[in-house]
Formats: structure tokens, sequence, C-alpha cells
């Protein structure tokens, strides 16, 4: 193909559109304004086009740009890359999420971005107790919605910015473990189909089925780009939760299982 009829497919929605799906899944990561000048095209023309290929599942959009969707239901992805995704569908879950929790309530929050949105949704509580592997939330929830706060011990996943290891504390260092409950758990997962629910890390998965195990009440936080998928860990069968809360309703096959599992589906 000589370098007009480049050009000219270039011009073309549907071309470059391909292109430009090809492009990103061979850098990674990309900027709004670097792919305007790769393609010459206008900032507003490559927003309208990543949009549009999001929605297709063809890539992940982030704030400012896009990255590869190439291999990532086993990939993990960088804490700041996913605080930029699904942002706005994240904080109407995270508010969903806030009023199912009580004052003076015991809460346990997992790792990823869904429960720091959760975390900072929590300023107007009071006296609540809360138990999290998560590193970021004791700088991201209001001072005055705990009365105690714990990290759970263990591994540090840079990435995440978590910890995997047991759900356990223990009163003095190589004492007895102490059995620990909570009345709520929400825990935010990578997937959702009709098996239940999964993410790409196997420590993760095992930290949040036993966060599950230890609550009387339990929240599936996922936005809608999950549904549909599995990841390489499951987590939990459908049935095991109480609520998923997510930002719209889920596909007709996901709906229908969730409700022969008695899961109470919450959107805004």
């Amino acid at each position: 193909m000589d370098a007009s009829a480049k050009a000219h497919r270039r011009r073309l929605p549907a071309g470059r559109k391909a292109d430009l799906a090809a492009y990103v899944e061979q850098t990674g990561q990309v900027t709004v304004g670097d792919l305007a000048e790769h393609f010459n095209v206008s900032i507003d023309t490559i927003r309208r086009d990543l949009d549009q290929l999001d929605r297709e599942g063809v890539l992940i959009r982030t704030h400012g740009g896009a990255v590869s969707a190439a291999n990532g239901q086993l990939k993990d992805r960088a804490l700041d890359v996913r605080l930029n995704m699904q942002k706005e569908e994240k904080e109407r879950i995270a508010r969903l999420a806030a009023d199912l929790v009580q004052d003076g309530s015991v809460v346990m929050l997992n790792a990823g971005t869904t429960t720091l949105a959760v975390a900072r949704a929590l300023r107007n509580h009071r006296d609540l107790t809360i138990a999290t592997n998560n590193l970021r939330i004791p700088a991201e929830i209001s001072p005055s919605a705990f009365r105690d706060l714990f990290v759970f011990g263990g591994a540090v996943r840079a990435i995440t910015q978590a910890t995997t290891g047991p759900v356990t504390f223990t009163m003095t260092p190589g004492g007895p473990e102490v059995d620990i409950r909570c009345d709520l758990a929400l825990i935010a997962v990578g997937a959702v189909d009709q098996d239940g629910y999964s993410t790409s890390n196997l420590g993760d998965a095992a930290m949040m089925s036993e966060m599950i195990q230890r609550a009387e009440r339990i929240a599936v936080l996922a936005d809608s780009s999950k549904f549909g998928r599995r990841l390489f860990a499951q987590i939990a069968t459908l049935e095991r939760v109480d609520y998923l809360i997510t930002d719209k309703a889920p596909p007709r096959e996901v709906a229908a299982a969730l409700a022969q599992a008695d899961v109470e589906v919450l959107t805004p």
C-alpha cells in the first residue's frame, strides 16, 4: 500500500479505528494527544474513536487516553491506570455501598480503586471499625468516620498497593490468632459471570474469599465492564453474597443467574 493509499485509509473512520486499535494494542498505553498527532486528526475525533472502541471492548478508556485490552483478563494493571478507569461508575457504586454501612458497624474492605471510592464515600459515617488490606484506605478515609482502623499484614503487592496474606490478627507477636468477624464485607471483584465472581490474582482471590467467610453480609462491587467475564481465580459462587452493587443492570444471562442465586442487584 503506497503513502497516498495509507493516508486515504486513515481518513476513513473504520480504517482509522482499526489502525488506532492496533496501535494501542502494540503500544500498551497511550494518550489522546499522542494519538491525535500520530493519526493527524483532532483530539475530539480521537476521543470519539476511543469511546466507541471502549464500548466495543477493543480497548480500555482511561482519563486522558487508553490502555490495551489485550490479555487484560490475565494481567494486573498498575493502580494509577486503574484509578482513571470507569471513574464515574465507581463513584456511583461507592455511594450505594456507603448506604449499606451502618454507623458503629464493623466493615471489611478489600483492595481496589472501587473500595477507595467507598472509603471516601464514608465521610459522613461515624464510629466504624474498618479492616482492610488496601494500603491506600488510611489516607483516603475521613478520620471522623472510624473508631478503629486495621490493616491486614502480609506480602505487599506494589502494583495494587495492597497486602496479600491471611485475614488474621494476633494480640502479641507470635501469639494465637484472634477470631474476627464483620457486619459487612465490601468486596470489589475483577469479573462477574454466571458461575461466580473472579479476579486475576490467586492470592487476592484467597484473601477476598476469607473476608467473605467472616462477614454477616456481603456486597460485591463491580462496574458493568466486569460482566460476562471470567478471570483466573474464582472468589465465590454467585449465591454466596447478598448484594451485587453495579452502575447498570447486568446482561440478561448474568441477571437471570443472579436472580436464581437470590442476589439483590443494586444500581443507581
